[in-house]
């Protein structure tokens, strides 16, 4: 089962409201981090969206924090959380798809911080049949120990963006140059000839191509593969279009150590791939059946 928390601003609007587009957050017990991730969301220039917070069983406390945060918030919102048994974000992942009020989702993680433009980008450039595939820039932990919500709030992230440059050099992958927001068509164009799949991160997808998979699948029980790879594959056969979207939908990456990524979901992706099969039989409507 899944309980549901609904914001004062939600709880205002009248029932069956729809949204033109709603930003899915992961989210486990790291309330420094959604702390951030929301005043970032509180600066984006296109605010007709809805939070969703998908919560993978945080102790008490941090589900009161949430709560606490997200009344504060004129955007609205929902809580969801499930008993913590362990990694399973894709089970709650389907959760906010079958409790979300759009058609059109935006997917980030609880410590990723999206520009000012990043959901309009996401909105005004979705495409039928189509997921755009974004990526972040990741902030050096110096960067990431100094930042606080009002200094997000206020700004200093895309005031300062000198921090590229140690990024750049620090950062294994050297993706400091991600964090550019290009505005300039010809330049959008040329940063995404490359091919680029999803990650879990930053990808927006509408809802209805995600119910046609029947959702994430949630035999995956660990980071990686399942929330990205996975249905990545399986949209893919429906003939659902990767489209790569670098320095267009912005993301900053609040600096951490990795979480470990087990091989047992290596199996069950190569499983998956043998089969052949876009719908999974472990998704939203099993879940719905076990509820």
């Amino acid at each position: 089962m899944v309980e549901i928390f609904q914001n004062s601003a939600l709880r205002k609007l009248p029932d069956g409201h729809r949204f033109p587009a709603a930003i899915s957050i992961a989210f486990y017990n790291n309330t420094r981090f959604l702390d951030l991730t929301l005043a970032a969301l509180s600066r984006q220039t296109f605010q007709n969206f809805e939070i969703l917070i998908c919560d993978d069983g945080s102790k008490p406390e941090a589900v009161a924090h949430v709560k606490a945060e997200l009344e504060k918030m004129s955007i609205p919102a929902k809580h969801l959380w499930h008993e913590d048994k362990g990694f399973r974000k894709n089970r709650i992942m389907n959760w906010g798809i079958h409790h979300c009020d759009s058609d059109y989702m935006i997917y980030i993680d609880q410590d990723c911080l999206p520009h000012p433009e990043f959901i309009r980008e996401h909105y005004e450039n979705r495409k039928s049949h189509t997921v755009l595939c974004g990526r972040r820039m990741d902030f050096t932990p110096w960067v990431s120990q100094m930042l606080t919500p009002d200094k997000v709030r206020s700004g200093f992230i895309e005031k300062n963006l000198w921090w590229m440059i140690p990024t750049g050099l620090y950062m294994k992958d050297n993706n400091g140059g991600k964090g550019v927001y290009l505005q300039n068509s010809w330049l959008r164009q040329l940063v995404n000839k490359k091919f680029r799949g999803i990650v879990g991160c930053n990808f927006s997808v509408h809802r209805e191509d995600l119910l046609k998979i029947n959702g994430f699948d949630f035999r995956y029980e660990g980071a990686g593969t399942g929330e990205d790879s996975d249905i990545e594959y399986r949209l893919g056969l429906l003939g659902v279009k990767m489209q790569p979207f670098v320095n267009t939908a912005v993301q900053y990456h609040v600096w951490h150590k990795l979480l470990n990524r087990p091989n047992i979901n290596e199996e069950i992706f190569a499983e998956v791939r043998r089969q052949g099969q876009a719908v999974t039989s472990f998704g939203i409507q099993e879940q719905l059946k076990g509820q």
